[in-house]
């Protein structure tokens, strides 16, 4: 079993569920000083991309400040490693130097996973967005985990159906994969929710990362009438900039991304990784270094959608939003994508 100096849980799970909401753990992991806990994270984008690798960042950040700082939890980072060759070197190197937790923060990594944690099992790694542990090929040192981003998105679609004037939505996706096939998903049902007739227009631009290509789809969108945007993935600064230059409405998800236009971004999806981090931390300091699957949903407090507080949204539409969110939460509404 494994034991670090910083492993005082019902301290380190206080804080963060003071943070985030949540029942109070039960059992309490003994203190022995074997040094800190060390974590190395692989990321496609940069930390400050205000999409999916500064929400891993973020969370990770968040669990190294409440156990303590940098003696507790040592964090390292390789960023904006979109060529997965170099992706897989980076993962190697760190699971060779000794880290005692190795995410792989994006499902085009899986491959790589695959051949890299047998060489190291007493190395845990983590990847995303994906539930396959690859338990089913003999391999037990990996973690997997995903997001709901489908209840997120079906919030976002409920707002934006509620907000649009010109019955015209459009929405910039990456590569339909993976959380951003589910968040876009949800999203059109959302809209569909409050206006069944409503023109939502998807393009999938074929790139996480090509910031002129999403701008490219933008200017399309709101040629063909649309008055309401939303995207998915690092690429949608484009398409940010490109809504906050026509006075359109946006829609974000992954991160907070009121930021970068606060006179047109509504209200944005939120990961919180850290949810399921908790998690893994207690199970690799019991000697549980993967073979399990782990899901940030709306009811964990996994995602949590952010209101753009520069933005005045209606009484009557923030009473819906809060509405589905419950009904998302307490199993009233069903985000079914059978039909």
């Amino acid at each position: 079993m494994k034991a670090f100096k910083w492993l005082s849980f019902m301290l380190i799970a206080g804080l963060l569920i003071s943070a985030c909401g949540g029942a109070t753990p039960t059992e309490e992991a003994s203190v022995v000083s074997e040094g800190p806990f060390r974590v190395a994270v692989v990321m496609p984008s940069a930390i400050n991309d205000l999409a999916f690798s500064q929400s891993m960042y973020d969370a990770l950040v968040a669990i190294q400040t409440a156990m303590g700082g940098e003696d507790a939890m040592e964090l390292v980072y390789s960023e904006s490693m979109f060529v997965v060759d170099d992706a897989a070197a980076a993962i190697r190197d760190y699971a060779a130097e000794g880290f005692d937790l190795v995410i792989a923060h994006g499902s085009q990594y899986g491959s790589s996973l695959q051949e890299i944690a047998p060489d190291f099992p007493e190395t845990a790694f983590a990847w995303g967005t994906t539930l396959d542990t690859f338990t089913d090929q003999g391999i037990n040192n990996v973690f997997a985990y995903e997001a709901a981003s489908d209840q997120g998105g079906y919030v976002n679609g409920v707002v934006a159906a509620s907000l649009s004037q010109s019955g015209v939505i459009g929405v910039v996706g990456p590569i339909e994969t993976g959380d951003a096939k589910l968040y876009v998903d949800g999203f059109v049902l959302g809209a569909q929710s409050v206006k069944p007739d409503i023109d939502v227009n998807v393009n999938w631009i074929g790139s996480f990362s090509d910031v002129a290509l999403a701008a490219e789809a933008a200017n399309t969108h709101i040629s063909a009438g649309a008055d309401v945007l939303t995207g998915t993935a690092q690429m949608v600064v484009g398409a940010i900039g490109v809504a906050e230059e026509s006075g359109v409405l946006w829609f974000g998800t992954q991160s907070d991304q009121s930021s970068l236009a606060p006179s047109i971004v509504v209200a944005n999806q939120v990961y919180r990784w850290d949810v399921v981090l908790e998690d893994m931390l207690y199970l690799i300091a019991d000697g549980t270094y993967g073979g399990q699957a782990f899901r940030i949903e709306l009811a964990n407090g996994g995602e949590e959608i952010a209101y753009n507080p520069d933005f005045t949204l209606d009484n009557d539409v923030m009473m819906l939003a809060e509405a589905t969110i419950a009904g998302i939460v307490d199993g009233s509404i069903v985000i079914d994508f059978s039909n």
